[in-house]
């Protein structure tokens, strides 16, 4: 039985003020949340932003496949840059539904940086999945991609950085021996912090009908990261707005692409996120355009000792046929994480690099 969930909601400017009260963070992130918090009210360029990046999220799916190829790096298991069919469902079925686009967030800390800082401990040669710098598409390819796409993700890593100090006051008050603003630390001044644009591809009606599986698009899985930025989805009518990079778009650097006409609504209503809830049941939770969601991860689990909890979720995309099988699903996920050498869990000393790394490894299919 799936429910629908109405996701804690708090301004930017409580944020910002310190108000928002340890009840509301509980009832956000604790033990018996769905481990999701909506921010309202945030900066007023973030919506021609949003609009604009996942727009760029069709013009890169329907790129030519030998330009996609060349944004693929398999060295790092498709951790940076572009991916298509590389990943498993739970079914067993190569998943051809979603293209995924991943980005290094480390120009937040340093715009020269295009990865993760190494460390003594992790070099490009032993963890390429964070330390293989960003693939990016050239601007003669796809025109102002790259601005488009991290100007958005600085906007969220900034609010990111709020609540995170929100997160601070509680676990400074509730857990013994924790580190005055660490949180806020290592979210704001990570290198490690990775973003996944994602085009879910329109899906003809399949006769042979299709697996009911409520999680095959995205297995239920758990974040790995601190918090994890979210955009509410976008759905395009391919069909009747060409995804296809205009012939007369400028590459004059920074110029960008117009904008894709968004659809009104899905015209699936179950397409969208889930989460899962600490007694087992199923609810669906909507984003508002106008907002950014954040879900808890594993590091913040850890980083907090048990106070809040990462969630279990999966993505539903458009069901075959849905829209005459034309509608594509737009969405960006921002993960901020630690650095490498940060401990995500002071009483084991455990770094984000160790925890991250058997992540990988975990979710590595050889």
């Amino acid at each position: 039985m799936v429910g629908q969930a109405q996701a804690v909601t708090v301004s930017l400017e409580e944020l910002k003020n310190g108000t928002v009260s340890f009840e509301t963070l509980q009832e956000a992130f604790g033990p018996d949340s769905l481990g999701i918090l909506v921010v309202k009210d945030v900066p007023k360029e973030f919506p021609q932003l949003r609009h604009l990046a996942l727009s760029y999220a069709s013009y890169l799916g329907n790129l030519p496949k030998e330009e996609l190829e060349r944004l693929e790096n398999a060295e790092a298991k498709y951790l940076t840059g572009w991916s298509l069919g590389k990943e498993t469902l739970r079914n067993g079925q190569v998943d051809t539904f979603k293209g995924s686009y991943y980005a290094n967030c480390a120009f937040y800390v340093d715009p020269s940086l295009e990865c993760a800082r190494p460390t003594a401990d992790f070099s490009p040669d032993t963890f390429p999945e964070y330390l293989s710098a960003n693939v990016w598409p050239s601007e003669a390819v796809l025109p102002g991609f790259k601005p488009a796409l991290t100007s958005l993700c600085g906007l969220i890593i900034d609010v990111a950085v709020l609540v995170a100090r929100a997160c601070d006051r509680f676990a400074e008050k509730e857990i013994q021996g924790y580190p005055k603003g660490y949180l806020e630390h290592v979210v704001g001044t990570s290198s490690t912090t990775k973003a996944r644009l994602l085009h879910y591809y329109p899906q003809p009606a399949d006769p042979a009908g299709q697996s009911e599986d409520e999680d095959d698009w995205c297995a239920t899985h758990l974040d790995h990261g601190c918090l994890t930025g979210l955009t509410s989805a976008m759905f395009i009518d391919e069909h009747e707005t060409s995804p296809a990079v205009p012939a007369s778009a400028s590459t004059t650097t920074g110029a960008s692409l117009p904008p894709l006409n968004e659809l009104p609504s899905s015209p699936d209503p179950s397409a969208g996120l889930y989460i899962k809830s600490r007694s087992g049941e199923t609810y669906q939770v909507k984003i508002p355009r106008d907002c950014i969601a954040f879900q808890t991860g594993e590091a913040l689990e850890r980083i907090t000792a048990g106070r809040f909890k990462a969630v279990p979720h999966f993505v539903r995309g458009v069901r075959p046929g849905a829209g005459g099988g034309r509608v594509a699903r737009n969405t960006l996920a921002v993960f901020t994480q630690p650095n490498l050498g940060e401990e995500v869990d002071i009483a084991q000393h455990l770094t984000f690099g160790e925890f991250a790394r058997g992540v990988v490894a975990k979710n590595t299919v050889s």
